[in-house]
């Protein structure tokens, strides 16, 4: 496995990792039923691979995501041949839900901080967590407060590095002023080029890697998505603007124009769509949100695929920059984001 290296914020060492990591939130019903015992076998064989980032949030199926890596990772087959330390995992906190999952506002005050992740690391079995992060800022809570709270557990040996989620460039850099920041996990796709503006710079600034989630932008991109596949219920994307009407005609469009360069490469759309993220810098980290081998094992042959000037090229005619139609959450969640500010 490639490796590459995010965050010398601060003058850190930085946390050297494989060149991709696995988004495990498709694994607990964000994207509609998955099987347990395939997602099991999915992590099973990306750290096998090695794929040892393995990214999480506390609130992805309420708990049942935390508790299904934790399984996963403390399968005696899977103990024998892995140490705790060769696998790094992420989870992202302060997402608050109800009872019956609707999400209701962010909590990252110092004290929910210190809670949340008391029982992150009795779900996933372990001692410490290597990177912690707030999922959202909180508009409530100044950003040097909670990135202090995590000072303090990093100090205590219970978290090695704080990360960001979807903050702008001047939350990036009151943050880093409290403590080096090792990356910020950002939606990041052929599709989503917002942080080429303003975010990205500041972040290779400030010395932040960047974890790329969306990077086929929910299955849209994958190549494997179509107008008849339908998502109900709790799938996100059946309220994501990009999967509606002529939205999703428009992106479809899209996605064929890049199946023609993707197969002129002798690649998989999504092959192509993944190593169009990795060909963006060294200190860039795409999450593959696999909750299958076969996906797995399609998105790992994106490192095999070197991208030419003339490819590249070739792909920004097919996805020109901002030609992606609706955008990538819903009008209530955009307003959450710090990074659309």
């Amino acid at each position: 496995m490639q490796q590459r290296i995010l965050g010398t914020s601060g003058g850190a060492q930085g946390l050297a990792t494989s060149a991709l990591g696995l988004g495990c939130m498709g694994m607990s019903g964000m994207y509609g039923p998955s099987d347990r015992s395939e997602s099991v076998a999915t992590l099973h064989a990306a750290v096998d691979a090695g794929m040892v980032l393995l990214d999480t949030g506390d609130f992805y199926g309420m708990g049942h995501n935390e508790m299904l890596i934790g399984e996963a990772l403390a399968d005696a087959g899977f103990t024998r041949a892995h140490q705790r330390d060769e696998v790094q995992i992420s989870v992202k906190f302060g997402a608050q839900r109800d009872p019956a999952g609707n999400w209701i506002g962010f909590d990252a005050r110092p004290s929910a901080v210190k809670t949340a992740l008391s029982y992150t690391l009795q779900r996933l079995r372990v001692d410490h967590i290597d990177i912690y992060r707030p999922a959202r800022l909180d508009p409530n809570v100044p950003i040097e407060d909670t990135v202090g709270a995590i000072a303090d557990l990093v100090k205590a040996g219970y978290v090695r590095h704080i990360g960001l989620s979807e903050v702008g460039s001047d939350t990036l850099r009151r943050a880093a002023a409290v403590h080096p920041i090792v990356d910020l996990q950002i939606e990041y796709s052929l599709i989503s080029r917002g942080i080429e503006r303003d975010i990205l710079p500041t972040c290779r600034d400030l010395g932040i890697g960047i974890t790329a989630y969306g990077v086929l932008s929910r299955g849209l991109i994958s190549g494997h998505w179509n107008k008849e596949r339908e998502s109900k219920g709790a799938d996100f994307r059946a309220h994501s603007p990009r999967f509606q009407g002529g939205n999703l005609d428009h992106n479809l469009a899209l996605v064929e124009e890049l199946r023609r360069v993707a197969a002129e490469k002798g690649v998989s759309v999504a092959q192509i769509a993944i190593a169009w993220v990795l060909a963006q810098g060294q200190d860039i980290v795409p999450l593959i949100g696999a909750r299958r081998r076969d996906r797995l094992a399609e998105s790992l042959g994106a490192l095999d695929v070197t991208l030419t000037p003339d490819d590249l090229a070739a792909i920004e005619r097919a996805v020109p920059k901002d030609s992606a139609a609706g955008d990538r959450y819903n009008a209530h969640a955009m307003a959450s984001l710090d990074s659309e500010r």
